[in-house]
């Protein structure tokens, strides 16, 4: 039984390979979403709904 507890309580908590492992993910996703948001289908369609927002009559 003491056994099974200290396994429970020394694996609480993320490792460094885990903590490496979530970092390189974020960024990769940064990466991604950065050039869907910069490539140019979205730029302009981003810049049209922009466009048409500050051209509208109140």
């Amino acid at each position: 039984m003491r056994l099974i507890r200290r396994r429970r309580h020394r694996d609480r908590g993320m490792s460094t390979v885990e903590y490496t492992l979530g970092t390189l993910a974020a960024c990769a996703f940064a990466v991604i979403l950065y050039k869907v948001i910069t490539s140019p289908a979205v730029e302009n369609g981003l810049t049209a709904v922009l466009r048409k927002a500050l051209n509208t009559a109140f």
